[in-house]
């Protein structure tokens, strides 16, 4: 692995003790804050005062946590990476408890002063952080009960951490049998010997991932309850009806978005179902197992790329989008934005984190595979996001909530989907190309959709007073599987077990905005594809906004609502034409 494959960190600081300064630094600015409380409803120029140390501060901490938690999913079993980390959490803490006075300060103002401040030419800067707050406002609590929540937060992120530390490094799933030689099975590889082309493979790998989990089931199953009740609690401290209501709010979105989705999925199983049905054909089997739906059956050769070769495809590949952004992309590649390929303790998957200030950061684990260039167009999507945000907006409005990120990253996606389809000329890798767009949409419209009921269904539980076993959770999550997949395939018990090893779910209802996502994605995309005069910087606009306006209005920009059904129905269509396009080539 050569150094141009890893990250260049020294963007965000040279060495340690350029971090150790800045954190002091940071620290001085948090005291500075502390100092301000009391005084923000005595005018204007104090709430500025402190809104702009503030911002400081934010700077500030997003570098020293970003510096410690990138240098820690490098190594994490490493002593010192953990302690890096440790501490940047801990300085987090500090930062929710030194600030924790502002927002009840001022929702403790009389709502004419607010509205005034709001109106106040000096102020305007924070005028949309001061209207959220007023909308938020029957959700705050005193100051003194803001200071002790802020003060839980590290206990409150213990369950998550446990597991993240746990599955990473500390699980063991065994080793398969290849061929005659022994070979680790791990995260990252995990999905890479779902699509291998012998059953027997893919058969190994199902059955030793979840053999794992299933040894160690009661003891996730606590630490995710523990996740649940914790966001059931805080749900019900803030008056919000449940801790859906409190995830869609905070998302700038709405319970009418969530129930629209679910409906509109549920009431069109069968589109799946007929995918599934297809994969049987395609695939020859006698009868299609939950192992088996990964394998891509028109593949002919070996599905690998360079990195070189990755890159240069999906240069290609979103060029559609304008001169500049192929050039921020470029950018990426050519000063160390991203870490490429995996290695021992590496953390496993992949993710974008912007840096305000400096930049976006990719984590890869790239294994030369033709679909990791997806995950590089997909991870981009966000980078690109972060980067227009962070250069248009100051650091408080740059923060745009996941439900727009998705959107971006999406795009990406579907864009390289549709023009590796327009080049391909051999009609059986048209075919493959196809069958992955097919694929890719099913895993994030109806899997992340399916994730979404078991959210609802065990927080509902978790709200009505009910114990939730190892078992309930695993019997919740096959039925979900019966459902989902109907009568083609056979629902291994295995599959159970699956819930268990999706991380998302420790942050509660995050999983459903992937399917929103693709919904609004797949109609942006098409308008960017049939060239819509002014579409294209209409979008970039978009993605320029950051968090100025809320989520489901930034998407009505690019004429997309999501309270209705009609994006899900257009990507049902979507996925009822491409089918269609791949059934004409058989």
């Amino acid at each position: 692995m050569s150094e141009q494959e890893q990250w260049n960190l020294k963007d965000i600081f040279e060495n340690k003790e350029a971090y150790d300064r800045e954190k002091e630094n940071c620290e001085k600015l948090l005291q500075d804050i502390k100092e301000k409380e009391g005084s923000l409803a005595k005018g204007s120029e104090n709430l500025e005062n402190c809104y702009r140390t503030y911002e400081k501060a934010l700077c500030s901490y997003e570098r020293i946590y970003s510096y410690a938690m990138l240098y820690y999913h490098i190594d994490m079993a490493k002593p010192e990476t953990i302690k890096l980390y440790q501490e940047a959490e801990n300085l987090g803490t500090k930062f929710s408890e030194m600030t924790a006075f502002i927002e009840p300060e001022l929702l403790e103002m009389e709502e004419e002063k607010l509205q005034a401040y709001i109106q106040n030419p000096r102020l305007q800067k924070y005028k949309r952080i001061l209207e959220k707050l007023l909308e938020e406002k029957k959700h705050m609590l005193s100051k003194k009960q803001e200071e002790m929540l802020a003060s839980y937060a590290e206990v409150f992120a213990g369950a998550e951490n446990t597991f993240d530390t746990f599955t990473n490094t500390e699980l063991k799933l065994g080793k398969m049998q290849i061929e005659g030689r022994e070979e680790e099975l791990t995260e990252a590889n995990y999905s890479n010997f779902l699509k291998n082309n012998s059953q027997i493979v893919r058969k190994q790998a199902f059955e030793k991932m979840y053999d794992a989990y299933k040894n160690v089931s009661n003891t996730i199953t606590q630490l995710y309850v523990t996740r649940v009740k914790e966001a059931v609690t805080t749900a019900k401290v803030r008056s919000y009806q449940s801790s859906l209501e409190r995830a869609v709010k905070e998302d700038d979105s709405s319970l009418l978005v969530y129930e629209n989705l679910v409906k509109v999925v549920r009431e069109n199983l069968s589109k799946n179902h007929e995918f599934m049905k297809l994969k049987k054909q395609l695939l020859n089997l006698p009868e299609i197992h939950l192992y088996d739906i990964y394998a891509n059956p028109l593949e002919t050769e070996k599905d690998e790329i360079t990195y070189e070769e990755a890159k240069k495809e999906l240069l290609q590949g979103l060029s559609i989008l304008g001169e500049e952004y192929v050039q921020l992309l470029q950018k990426a590649f050519e000063n160390r934005w991203l870490d490429v390929y995996p290695k021992q303790n590496k953390r496993s998957g992949a993710y974008s984190m912007g840096v305000y200030g400096v930049h976006p950061y990719v984590l890869l684990n790239f294994v030369n595979s033709k679909r990791d260039v997806s995950t590089i167009a997909h991870e981009l999507g966000h980078s690109m996001h972060s980067y227009y945000a962070s250069h248009t907006q100051g650091i408080l409005d740059a923060n745009y909530t996941i439900m727009v990120a998705e959107v971006a990253s999406t795009v990406n996606e579907i864009l390289l989907a549709e023009y590796q389809i327009q080049k391909e000329q051999d009609k059986q890798k048209k075919q493959a190309l196809l069958y992955e767009l097919l694929e890719m949409i099913r895993a994030t419209f109806f899997r992340q959709t399916m994730f979404a009921e078991f959210e609802k269904k065990v927080h509902e539980s978790i709200e009505k007073g009910e114990m939730l076993s190892a078992q309930d959770l695993n019997e919740i999550y096959y039925r979900l599987n019966e459902d989902y997949f109907g009568k083609e395939v056979v629902i291994d018990q295995e599959i159970q077990y699956e819930w268990e090893r999706i991380p998302h779910f420790y942050t509660p209802f995050y999983v459903y905005k992937y399917a929103t996502g693709i919904s609004a994605a797949i109609t942006i995309a098409s308008n960017i594809l049939a060239q819509r005069q002014g579409y294209k910087e209409k979008y970039i606009d978009m993605l320029k906004q950051g968090c100025m306006k809320k989520s489901i209005d930034l998407l009505k920009m690019v004429d997309v609502d999501l309270e209705t059904e009609k994006p899900y129905e257009i990507t049902l269509q979507y996925f009822k034409e491409k089918m269609k396009q791949l059934e004409s080539l058989s």
